[in-house]
């Protein structure tokens, strides 16, 4: 690696070596001192000098410059306001202009006691204003979304969030419309600001004028604590801070681990916390009374009965994760059934073998600097896990070629190549085109959460191999509502003579559930994720559960099975750490974990191609996919509900020319004896012979499919 070139700089005074084309407000921190700023935020690109609050005096230069824009040049001297006496008067007329029509809403303003605008003017601005006019005042708020609410008056049009719109997230719906001082923020024809990302924006705006519509007049901030923790709704596992006030979280503020997400988060991830409180949570134990009718029991009468459901059916139990279980909860379960009962099979979460892709381990971040990036995009990657997608955006901006079919020769000859699988069943095949080519990184996506870490700690649990599934199922045992909506897992609760549910609610689960045991959410658990790099994060308990989490009632569970299990967090995982982690101490993941090293690779299987052939133009291969506004916690966010995705079928350009098919066009899917109507969707992501539909919009239509143009 080449050494950066230095230059030297005087700030203030100060000489300092910093690399040649750093910025100046960079130069000033690096010398210990701090240029105010609005506008000016580094993941956004390149600066755009808008807020004018950087202003600094530059020996050589006959007017003021702004620092965000420049580069450290050899030689320059810089003067900022602690030096400058122009530069301490531009500063403070620049929050004097700021402040003309700028309401004085700070005692009741969302973002007051957190305002960089109220920091900056107690330290920079004058002490007293010249304006006795009356302030301009605006219709507020203005629905941006159901989750986001602005304050137009509040605007000191820094541009952060329509750049944010514009080069980070790419959906453009942000726009400042008019001129000079009758410039807004607004979204095209005022439609609602829809995309996965648009609640960065809040954390953006630099004032109160971007509020969250879930955190509106909720908490002040000298009542709120926040608890550092990992979001579960996806397996990147972004690095988050849950806001807590009287002991409820009433936010989810994203906390940059550069390798990570870098500190933007998607809109489930900030807005589906409310699940948490809604009316149909379970909070105690259910049993079966009847059709349809579960009851409340004791905890020593539901144990009771688990216990008598697991013994009558020896080893004739079927286990289905979810995925979203933390390490911990995972291996508990897995000693007491495979352990305490002995090996059985279990339905784990679309891993093949967790360890596959450790020979080729790199950080998400390096997506960023990868020369060729192939996605495999069975299902699409936006849905699967958004930040990913925002990292390969991210790298086509910085050059990176982005290919969505196979080719091998680019992959070969690319010096940073990368693989990136979305959709199931593809790790071993993924991991076998790697091997081959000799990638520089590869990411397999999984659906759920942990779903490395659960299938570590299940495996980690017995030395004995699972047998295949018996018949009959005796006992059926479901941990979380993640699994419970599976379709295949309700199938087969159909045919199990009974069901044990670990869930936090119980609709799904009327039909079929003999035992329902409460279950908790990422955010009211102590213990670790295991993300889709292989990182292994740490979970801290945001908010207490209703009931017991499940440590507890498993560790009662397993005294009456001879089966050693803590109801602490931190037991259990440094009992499994000495088998898979190292012996690595739960106390020592703190709170940006770093990634482990890479690991040779296990067997990994060759494969000739991504693709599967294009088929005769008559018949389709249907790939139905999971959108990420839906499931459990979702369907019980109220203000999420308008993210749900537009009834579309995604096909090649090729298949709909071959079909007469145009943009926007009514198509019908036929299979099965059924038909679904859609309106068709061009997409360059998918080879010829295969189309795409979310599941809520394709049920009961099976793989195999013919297309017409209604």
């Amino acid at each position: 690696m080449s050494v950066p070139e230095l230059v030297t700089v005087t700030v203030d005074g100060t000489e300092v070596q910093v690399p040649k084309g750093s910025g100046v407000v960079e130069t000033a921190l690096a010398a210990g001192i701090e240029i105010p700023v609005f506008c000016y935020e580094p993941r956004l690109g390149p600066p755009v000098g808008a807020c004018r609050m950087c202003l600094c005096e530059v020996e050589g230069m006959p007017k003021m410059q702004t620092a965000c824009t420049m580069t450290a040049q050899d030689g320059m001297i810089v003067h900022t306001a602690l030096t400058s006496a122009k530069a301490a008067e531009a500063q403070n007329s620049t929050l004097e202009f700021i402040l003309v029509n700028h309401p004085l809403d700070c005692p009741v303003c969302d973002k007051g006691g957190e305002c960089p605008l109220q920091d900056l003017t107690f330290r920079y601005g004058p002490g007293a204003t010249r304006m006795f006019f009356p302030k301009r005042t605006l219709e507020k708020p203005i629905p941006v979304s159901p989750t986001i609410a602005l304050d137009r008056e509040r605007c000191i049009l820094c541009y952060r969030c329509t750049r944010f719109s514009e080069t980070v997230a790419e959906d453009m719906q942000l726009v400042a419309l008019n001129r000079g001082a009758q410039s807004v923020i607004a979204t095209f024809e005022d439609e609602p600001y829809r995309g996965a990302f648009s609640g960065n924006v809040i954390e953006l705006c630099p004032v109160g004028a971007l509020t969250s519509t879930q955190y509106r007049f909720e908490a002040r901030p000298w009542e709120i604590q926040n608890v550092p923790t990992v979001c579960g709704m996806c397996p990147v596992g972004c690095n988050i801070a849950a806001t807590l006030r009287e002991g409820k979280v009433r936010r989810i503020l994203s906390r940059n681990h550069p390798e990570v997400d870098e500190g933007w988060l998607c809109d489930k991830g900030r807005f589906a916390f409310s699940h948490l409180y809604a009316p149909d949570r379970v909070k105690d134990p259910l049993l079966r009374r009847g059709p349809q009718v579960l009851a409340p029991v004791p905890w020593n009468e539901a144990l009771d009965e688990a216990e008598r459901l697991l013994r009558s059916a020896g080893t004739h139990i079927v286990s289905a994760l979810s995925g979203t279980e933390t390490v911990e909860q995972a291996y508990a379960l897995a000693k007491l059934l495979r352990q305490g009962l002995g090996a059985h099979s279990a339905l784990m979460p679309e891993v093949e073998n967790a360890r596959a892709l450790d020979g080729f381990r790199r950080p998400l971040s390096a997506i960023r600097d990868a020369d060729v990036i192939v996605v495999f995009e069975h299902e699409p990657l936006a849905e699967r896990a958004p930040i990913v997608d925002l990292w390969v955006r991210t790298a086509r901006r910085q050059g990176a070629e982005i290919l969505y079919e196979l080719d091998e020769d680019r992959v070969r000859s690319a010096e940073r190549a990368v693989l990136i699988w979305s959709g199931p069943d593809g790790e071993r095949e993924l991991a076998g085109h790697a091997e081959r080519l000799g990638v520089w990184g590869a990411f397999y996506v999984p659906r759920a959460s942990n779903a490395r870490g659960v299938c570590e700690a299940w495996a980690a649990a017995s030395d004995e191999e699972e047998p295949e599934a018996p018949d009959p199922i005796r006992l059926l045992v479901i941990s979380g509502d993640e699994a419970l909506a599976n379709d295949d897992v309700r199938a087969l609760a159909e045919t199990a003579e009974h069901v044990l549910v670990i869930a936090m609610f119980d609709r799904p689960a009327r039909g079929f559930a003999d035992v329902l045991l409460p279950g908790t959410s990422y955010l009211e658990r102590d213990g670790t994720y295991v993300n889709l790099e292989g990182r292994l994060q740490r979970l801290r308990r945001a908010s207490l559960p209703p009931a017991p989490d499940e440590l507890g009632w498993l560790s009662k569970l397993g005294e009456r099975f001879g089966v050693a299990i803590s109801p602490f967090a931190p037991v259990e995982f440094d009992e499994l750490s000495t088998l898979i982690y190292d012996g690595l101490s739960f106390g020592d993941i703190g709170e940006q974990a770093p990634l482990a090293p890479r690991r040779p690779s296990g067997e990994a299987i060759a494969a000739p191609n991504g693709r599967p052939s294009a088929p005769a133009v008559a018949g389709l291969r249907l790939v139905t996919y999971r959108p990420l506004f839906s499931g459990p916690a979702v369907e019980r966010v109220p203000e999420l509900q308008f993210q749900r995705p537009d009834p579309v079928l995604e096909l090649s350009a090729a298949d709909a020319q071959a079909r007469g098919i145009e943009p926007g066009d009514e198509v019908e899917i036929r299979a099965n004896d059924t038909s679904v109507r859609l309106r068709a969707r061009l997409s360059r992501k998918l080879a010829a012979g295969t189309v795409r539909a979310a599941e809520e919009h394709a049920r009961g239509l099976g793989h195999d499919v013919v297309l017409v143009k209604r």
